[in-house]
């Protein structure tokens, strides 16, 4: 064998490997299924969603169309007597990229003084619809960044008596709602999902203030 025929056989060896340790590490490190995504559309009838059932059928069917209804989906969203937080199951959650959103509720929410240092993964990068598509959000035309919550920042619901859910999303015409960004930018917070209230119920009121009705969806199981 002569010295070049000795160099390409170590450097096909060396490929090979590299190619079987790169196969060993994507078997072992299967892409994680989507667990969260922003809906790539609304109802178009603003915040009247038809209640909690009406989102999570929405939230269930956008992620049918998109492979993974296989999935029990539910609507980020509270209400008078239901906290957001409790909807949703106990993570990890995963965007359609693979991004990894939070790990667990005390890290989606901060809970502890650490997880609220650190922060959830929650983007306008990353805070991507059931497409894997991004959202438009502050700076673009239009502005989207408006996620319906009807939350605290801690993903509870409100206890006072103001309506912070458009009647439990149920109005598309009076009262009002909470709204997160899932841009973490503008309104004077980085919040993503307790930031403002909006204008109104109505789809009209919901794009003034840059939204279009969306929420977010989470996998529960």
């Amino acid at each position: 064998m002569s010295r070049t025929q000795y160099v390409f056989g170590v450097i096909a060896l060396c490929s090979l490997g590299s190619l079987m340790i790169t196969r060993a590490q994507n078997q072992k490190n299967p892409p994680q299924p989507m667990g969260f995504f922003v809906t790539s559309t609304g109802l178009g009838k603003g915040a009247d969603l038809g209640g909690l059932a009406g989102a999570d059928q929405h939230c269930q069917k956008l992620a049918a169309a998109a492979a993974a209804g296989s999935r029990t989906w539910h609507a980020y969203l509270s209400t008078s007597a239901v906290n957001a937080r409790d909807r949703i199951g106990n993570g990890p959650w995963y965007n359609a990229k693979g991004a990894r959103i939070a790990q667990n509720l005390g890290d989606l929410h901060g809970d502890t003084l650490e997880a609220a240092r650190q922060g959830n993964n929650i983007s306008k990068a990353t805070a991507l619809t059931e497409k894997g598509e991004p959202v438009h959000g502050f700076g673009d035309n239009p502005n989207q960044h408006d996620m319906l919550t009807g939350s605290q920042t801690d993903g509870r619901a409100y206890t006072d008596s103001a309506d912070h859910t458009c009647q439990n999303w149920t109005s598309g015409g009076s009262g009002t709602a909470q709204l997160g960004h899932h841009d973490r930018t503008g309104g004077g917070s980085t919040s993503w999902n307790s930031t403002h209230s909006s204008r109104g119920c109505s789809q009209e009121n919901l794009v003034s203030t840059g939204g279009a009705g969306l929420f977010y969806c989470f996998a529960a199981n």
